[in-house]
């Protein structure tokens, strides 16, 4: 399958992951980071080093069900028994889903067009097997229409800056940004936050969470919402939901209209 006499071979892998444990996704300095693990075990399987390409990065705390990412290696014994051999040497909370050899047009980041957040939360206290990966809010009474309401203002292409947080290394992204999809829905006790669109600013999907809840905590207007946007300016009243509720879905490789899951 090989395109480019002398290239390696290009693969595809979508995985999960439990990121309670993690520094987040991107690969750090102390080698607490799921990259790290994902190129760990990667080098143990070719006696060599690999180096990975994630389409995003996940904060610290925040998890995955379909975080996808690329590496280039040559491997003659079919993709399902490399799937295995990644997932014997990987801990338990990092899981491969997918693993599928792919042009090499294909780029994790680069191909990508957007990406699927859900945010978890509990009215009343999560159960004990939930605790790592949902909000519990506890005694708070939540307006659910109002937030319904106010997330209505993120849908578009705008400035996301009021919602986004510094790295504080000098890094510069645009912050226009498109959101396709806000919605909340509820079942039982559980409220889950549907965020899908182009791109997201550092800790943006967090920072949008925790002002919908200020909007359900009756502590702003769901009008106010808009109002904090357009200033594109950060404010003391965004306040960034808890990782441990956050996980990226899925990675879009179409445009809206092109969809077919």
């Amino acid at each position: 399958m090989k395109e480019d006499q002398g290239l390696m071979q290009r693969w595809r892998c979508v995985c999960a992951y439990d990121g309670t444990e993690y520094a987040g996704w991107q690969k750090q300095p102390t080698k607490d980071a799921v990259q790290d693990a994902i190129e760990t075990a990667l080098a143990q399987i070719f006696s060599t080093p690999v180096r990975t390409v994630g389409a995003g990065r996940t904060d610290g705390g925040v998890h995955a069900n379909g975080q996808v990412f690329h590496f280039d290696q040559e491997w003659k014994h079919g993709a399902e028994n490399m799937l295995q051999a990644l997932r014997s040497f990987l801990p338990s909370d990092i899981s491969p889903r997918i693993l599928e050899p792919v042009s090499r047009n294909f780029h994790s980041l680069s191909s990508s067009k957007g990406k699927r957040y859900v945010y978890r939360a509990v009215q009343g206290w999560a159960m004990p097997q939930d605790e790592r990966f949902c909000l519990s809010l506890k005694n708070q009474r939540i307006d659910l229409d109002a937030m319904k309401k106010a997330a209505l203002f993120f849908v578009g292409k705008h400035d996301f800056t009021a919602f986004a947080a510094s790295r504080g290394k000098g890094e510069k992204e645009n912050p226009e940004k498109e959101i396709w999809k806000m919605e909340i829905d509820s079942s039982s006790d559980e409220i889950r936050f549907w965020v899908e669109g182009s791109g997201f600013l550092y800790k943006m999907v967090r920072s949008m969470v925790g002002a919908l809840f200020e909007v359900g905590r009756g502590k702003i207007k769901y009008r106010f919402i808009k109002d904090i946007l357009e200033t594109r300016k950060r404010t003391e009243v965004v306040v960034s939901a808890p990782a441990k509720g956050l996980s990226l879905e899925k990675v879009f490789y179409t445009r809206p209209g092109e969809w077919n899951e």
